[in-house]
C-alpha cells in the first residue's frame, strides 16, 4: 500500500525532526565549555606572571641585601681599624643577620622558581588538551550540522514524494466516460447552431401591395 507506507515515512521523518528540536544544541555546550577552558588557561598565566614577579621582586631585595652585606663588612673594618671594637663586633652582627636573611630569600626564591616550573608546564598541558578539544568541538559541530541538513533533506525528499504519489492517485476518466464527454460536447455545439440560425428562418416577408 503506496499511501500506508508514505504516511508511516513522513511520520518517521516528523518524530525525527521533533527529537533533533527538542535535543540540546551541542555547539552551545561545546562553546561554553570552550570558553570555561580559555578562563582557566588565562588564570593559569595570569598564576605564572604574579609568581614571577614575586621572584623578581625578591630577587631585587637579595641584591640590595648583598650591598648592605658588603657594606657593613667594610664599616666592621673600618671601625676594627680605627680601633673600636664594639663597633666592628655591631657591624659583624648585623652582617650576619643580613647572610641569614639573604638566605631565607634564597629558600623562598627556589620555591617561587619550582611553582613557576610546574605552572609552566601545566599551561603546556593545558594548551595541548585545549588545542585537542577545539578541534573536536568544531568536529561535533560539523557533524550536527550534517544531521540537521540530513533531515532537512529528508523531509523534503518526503514531501516530494508524498505530492507525486498523490498526482499518480488522482481519477482518471475512462474511455466510455471521454467518449460521453466528447458526445455531449458536440450536442452542445450542435444546439448552439441551431439556435443562432433560428431566427432568420421565421422572420415573416413582407407582403407586396398591388
Amino acid at each position: 500500500m503506496p499511501g500506508l507506507r508514505g504516511r508511516f515515512s513522513t511520520l518517521v521523518k516528523a518524530k525525527t525532526s521533533a527529537a533533533l528540536d527538542r535535543a540540546e544544541d551541542p555547539t552551545q555546550t561545546l562553546d561554553y565549555s570552550y570558553e570555561k577552558q580559555l578562563e582557566l588557561m588565562a588564570n593559569v598565566k595570569n598564576g605564572i606572571t604574579e609568581v614571577a614577579t614575586s621572584r623578581k621582586r625578591l630577587q631585587n631585595q637579595q641584591e640590595s641585601l648583598r650591598e648592605q652585606v658588603v657594606k657593613l663588612d667594610g664599616q666592621a673594618r673600618q671601625a676594627l681599624g680605627a680601633g673600636n671594637e664594639d663597633l666592628s663586633r655591631a657591624a659583624l652582627e648585623r652582617k650576619q643577620a643580613v647572610q641569614s636573611e639573604i638566605g631565607s630569600i634564597d629558600a623562598q626564591v627556589a620555591a617561587l622558581e619550582r611553582q613557576q616550573e610546574q605552572l609552566t608546564d601545566s599551561q603546556h598541558k593545558l594548551q595541548a588538551k585545549l588545542d585537542a578539544f577545539r578541534t573536536q568541538k568544531e568536529v561535533v559541530k560539523a557533524q550536527y550540522s550534517a544531521a540537521q541538513a540530513q533531515v532537512q533533506m529528508s523531509e523534503a525528499t518526503t514531501g516530494v514524494a508524498a505530492a507525486n504519489a498523490s498526482v499518480r492517485t488522482m481519477p482518471k476518466l475512462s474511455p466510455d466516460s471521454e467518449g460521453a464527454h466528447r458526445t455531449s460536447a458536440r450536442a452542445s455545439s450542435a444546439s448552439l447552431r441551431s439556435s443562432e440560425t433560428l431566427p432568420s428562418a421565421c422572420t415573416p416577408r413582407s407582403s407586396s401591395i398591388m
